[in-house]
């Protein structure tokens, strides 16, 4: 009996030049000590966003992470309901105050001390559908003139007129982005939604060095007069440069619960991801850098068994070719690990396996090689899919 496809993994081998596409709180170039070398490293929840970003654009869904739900409410209310400003801002705050969770008030700009009426900001963040919000404004529209006899919102144990239970079943509302990756809100039941992706932070697949980068900032009434000298404005930034690993892998049993075992949505979902991850690119100081390289070598592995990240393909790390570069031995390094590895495995899970590349020479051990992305995306898809359109299941 053929067993079926539960997960789907895919590896990218990527050069990023000169750039700091995610930065800690100091402002420095993130690393991690790996092989006993530093690595450039970039985490899993900056790239995941950059992933979150251009899926959502693929598949046509948004959702909403935020504090300031109610904020976001009043601005529906006053700028497409026509609402007065100080209604739409009470109707706002009894919507963020009737969820479960906890709130405080936001300080006046001018005084720390005092905080501002209706202004509410929950102490955790909600993330639901863009589409909630308009449920939301609706809502408060149903309890217009409930809420305009009602008090305003000034203080954390204020109760809302609103029902607690509609606002509630919003902020459980899920959509395909939320499916698939997930949602933790913990104050509101059965809101938590398991995500059915996981992405592993990006690491170089050799020894870097964080390079500082010295600037100034030209004055040009200065320069054109020539009456100083010197520059308007001096500083330093932190970048590095190299080749990232990175790896993500996508759960199908897991998304087919989320979506309610939906053949076609499971595709599209899955589709959408694979070619997010593939494109994607964390945005830090894009301006200074334009660091918009796409991946030097994508292979997906559509196993039956369990999840094969191959990092540790690179823990001993890779050398410059003697010409020069650490792409192409990284390619060789990932290939010859996969072969190593699925042979301690066997091979009996692998349903299929394809790669997508700028290598010329073949890459044998990383199955199939497709002429480019979508392709290969495809190629897999078919394989871990099959016999689960909506016609084949009627």
């Amino acid at each position: 009996m053929a067993m079926p496809a539960r997960f789907i993994d895919i590896h990218i081998i990527q050069s990023i030049p000169f750039a700091n596409l995610n930065r800690d709180d100091t402002n420095s170039v993130k690393t991690v000590q790996y092989g006993n070398v530093m690595r450039t490293r970039v985490s899993s929840q900056s790239w995941k966003r950059a992933v979150r970003t251009v899926f959502e654009d693929r598949i046509g869904q948004a959702a909403l992470r935020t504090r300031r739900i109610g904020e976001r409410v009043t601005r529906v209310l006053a700028e497409e309901h026509g609402w007065p400003q100080d209604l739409a801002e009470r109707a706002g705050a009894h919507i963020a105050a009737a969820s479960p969770i906890k709130f405080e008030l936001a300080k006046d700009p001018k005084d720390a001390k005092q905080s501002v009426p209706n202004k509410v900001l929950t102490n955790a963040m909600v993330y639901v559908p863009e589409s909630a919000v308009t449920e939301l404004a609706a809502l408060a529209e149903r309890h217009r003139t409930v809420l305009e006899g009602a008090k305003d919102i000034k203080k954390p144990a204020d109760k809302s007129i609103l029902p607690a239970d509609r606002v509630e079943a919003v902020l459980r509302s899920r959509n395909g982005v939320i499916n698939v990756f997930g949602r933790m809100l913990a104050e509101v039941d059965n809101a938590g939604v398991d995500g059915a992706v996981q992405v592993a932070h990006a690491l170089t697949t050799h020894e870097t060095d964080v390079e500082l980068d010295y600037f100034s900032a030209v004055d040009d009434i200065t320069a054109h007069w020539g009456d100083q000298s010197g520059s308007g404005h001096m500083g330093h930034a932190e970048f590095s440069a190299g080749t990232f690993y990175r790896y993500a892998t996508i759960d199908l049993r897991d998304l087919a619960a989320n979506i309610g075992h939906d053949p076609d949505e499971l595709r599209e979902l899955t589709a959408a991801f694979l070619s997010a991850f593939v494109l994607s690119l964390p945005q830090a100081k894009k301006n200074s850098t334009a660091p918009h390289t796409i991946p030097d070598l994508a292979h997906i592995s559509v196993r039956a068994d369990r999840p094969l990240s191959y990092a540790a393909a690179f823990e001993r790390p890779v050398l410059a070719a003697g010409h020069g570069g650490f792409s192409d031995p990284s390619r060789t390094v990932l290939a010859q690990y996969a072969e190593t590895a699925n042979g301690l495995l066997g091979t009996d899970a692998i349903l299929q396996s394809g790669w997508a590349g700028i290598d010329v020479k073949g890459l044998d051990a990383l199955g199939t090689r497709q002429a480019g992305f979508d392709s290969l995306i495809k190629a897999a898809l078919d394989t871990a899919l099959a016999g689960q359109s909506a016609g084949d299941a009627a």
